[in-house]
């Protein structure tokens, strides 16, 4: 009966609308009440859930991804990538995915990835003669390779529930978004070929050049986070620090369109955007904890071993799993809850750590782009001043595209594990 409060509760709060960090909150105080915990429980394991250094490193990347941002990023990284695929069919299209690519490495989230190329890229799009379902569908799909190619939000909260260097986990996810990045375009290419999507027309390569050079010290903030993780010189924590000072320093005298007293506005959603992820991984912490007070975990992995012991079918089933939680729950909340009992699942069958992380987190990004809680669905929609229906409808190539990845990933160990052993080993 404690568990069905707990459940419950979290259940009608999200039906109602409530915020996911809310409905964890409300669904934990429900279940502390009606077991007659004290409710200092609650402050005490929200406050034990951040207080984990590593994720101090998140506020830093969020700061330095909105500085670069705010200094021209965006512009200089579209332009580069229209050179580099837009003289082929549908170029936009691939345009936006490359960009999204390439910005990903300096946001490290999804929603940041479709509303600052989406829009750019929406609206030109469609001017150019592109449906804006399929502008909105793209754009939505292409955001979720960001958090999948470093630095990575959800891939630091990983290393902080699990353990995992969280300069392996980087590494780790950066083959696998590259792999969805060139899935995406192969699906693009061949809905743009079958509906004669148009093209932009070669630009030569002395603008390929220019454009790479105007957009080098923005590609350059991923080679400096990794090169400071790889190197030892600096934990994360200070690894984003210092790319805080990069992206102000590039911004200020490199781009020369960061303006100055802007700095302040900027730091101030930024934090405003940390608070929001560091009090979600608090109230899920209250709520991961309760049910692991009431062996869930343990259930559920008693629950799969009695089906099947195999490997492969438990990943088959652990991935229908995420795939159905990250239709309704946001991706950080899913990790906090589920990543701990779904690990000790996977190790239990052979399954490597690392490999499982990577999948379990591009599992829950496929979640941002599908009904009824795809955020990024929602962000490109809005965008493209369109309802939902059609950007869902239009999605739906680039999701196989993208579960075909999953897929890949999933039962080919070496896509994520390869890398870290390669340079971290």
């Amino acid at each position: 009966m404690d568990v069905v409060v707990l459940i419950g509760g979290f259940v009608v709060a999200l039906a109602a609308g409530v915020p996911v960090a809310v409905s964890l909150g409300l669904a934990s105080f429900g279940y502390i009440l009606f077991t007659g915990l004290p409710l200092a429980v609650i402050p005490q394991k929200m406050y034990a859930g951040i207080d984990v250094f590593v994720l101090l490193c998140i506020p830093g990347f969020i700061l330095a991804g909105n500085l670069m941002n705010s200094g021209g990023i965006t512009e200089r990284i579209i332009r580069f990538a229209t050179a580099l695929v837009g003289w082929m069919r549908g170029g936009l299209g691939l345009t936006n995915i490359a960009g999204s690519m390439l910005f990903g490495g300096i946001s490290g989230t999804a929603v940041a990835d479709a509303a600052s190329i989406g829009g750019m890229m929406i609206p030109g799009m469609k001017k150019a003669g592109y449906p804006g379902a399929f502008s909105a569908a793209v754009t939505a799909a292409s955001s979720t390779v960001g958090p999948m190619i470093p630095p990575s939000v959800p891939m630091i909260i990983v290393g902080a529930l699990s353990g995992i260097s969280v300069g392996r986990m980087f590494l780790a996810g950066a083959i696998p978004g590259v792999l969805m990045g060139i899935a995406m375009m192969i699906a693009c290419y061949l809905i743009a070929r079958r509906r004669n999507f148009p093209r932009e027309p070669w630009q030569g390569l002395g603008e390929l050049g220019r454009a790479f050079a105007s957009a080098f010290w923005a590609i350059a903030m991923t080679a400096l986070i990794i090169g400071g993780l790889l190197s030892g010189l600096a934990t994360p924590t200070e690894t984003a620090v210092v790319a805080c000072i990069y992206a102000t320093i590039v911004g200020l005298f490199v781009y020369r369109e960061l303006p100055l007293k802007k700095i302040p506005s900027i730091i101030v959603d930024s934090a405003v955007s940390s608070a929001a992820i560091l009090a979600l991984v608090g109230f899920a912490n209250v709520f991961g904890w309760i049910l692991a007070s009431e062996r869930i975990p343990q259930t559920i992995a008693a629950g799969v071993l009695s089906i099947t012991e195999n490997k492969f079918l438990v990943i088959l089933l652990i991935n229908i799993l995420l795939l159905f939680i990250g239709t309704f729950m946001e991706t950080i909340a899913a990790l906090i809850i589920l990543f701990v009992p779904l690990l000790q699942l996977a190790t239990a069958v052979g399954i490597d750590p690392l490999h499982f992380a990577t999948f379990a987190v591009l599992n829950l990004m496929l979640g941002l782009t599908t009904p009824p809680v795809g955020v990024c669905l929602f962000v490109c929609a809005n965008i493209a001043r369109l309802p939902l229906a059609p950007v869902v409808k239009a999605i739906v190539p680039f999701l196989i595209a993208n579960i075909a990845v999953l897929l890949l990933v999933s039962y080919v160990p070496a896509t994520a594990t390869w890398l870290p052993s390669l340079l971290m080993d």
